[in-house]
């Protein structure tokens, strides 16, 4: 049986997951509210404008916490609002290109400054510059850990329905 956390543990794992909660509910409410967006769809359009290129769908699986179907949905949506555009690859005919179409970027330009608004306001004014730089080096050790694991991307997919 695994040993319980100590408390020290246990009051961090609560504030940690409580504080990710609220802040993604608010700039949920947020991107909804000003842009008409999900949290994923900002996601996919702000890792298009950030990548400076088109990425296939593997390489946007691989870097936003959302399942494939799910995505592939999200990345539906987007296109059916003309904010992407997804096109077979040219180099490899498994692979599907996301491109951010300019309405896209206009979209992501019209949501960001309310989103920073929300995440400066709950997240960094109640920090010093110091607990930043302390917050982010503890948060990035936490996730570089976390994604030592395979990419989701490259779990065996689940069958439906097969009685193997």
């Amino acid at each position: 049986m695994a040993e319980a956390l100590h408390p020290s543990q246990m009051r961090t794992y609560f504030a940690l997951t409580e504080a990710a909660s609220l802040l993604q509910y608010a700039v949920q409410q947020q991107l909804q509210a000003e842009g008409g967006l999900s949290y994923v769809q900002f996601e996919i359009l702000a890792k298009l404008v950030d990548a400076g290129r088109p990425l296939t769908m593997t390489e946007l699986a691989d870097g936003v916490v959302y399942s494939r179907s799910g995505l592939t949905h999200q990345a539906g949506v987007l296109e059916a609002d003309g904010l992407i555009t997804r096109a077979p690859s040219t180099v490899d005919q498994r692979a599907t290109v996301v491109t951010i179409t300019k309405a896209g970027r206009r979209r992501l330009d019209k949501v960001l400054p309310g989103h920073i608004d929300v995440v400066r306001g709950l997240l960094f004014d109640t920090l010093s510059a110091q607990d930043v730089r302390t917050l982010g080096n503890l948060m990035t050790r936490v996730r570089d850990h976390m994604r030592e694991q395979p990419p989701r991307s490259a779990a065996p997919r689940k069958s439906r329905g097969s009685a193997h």
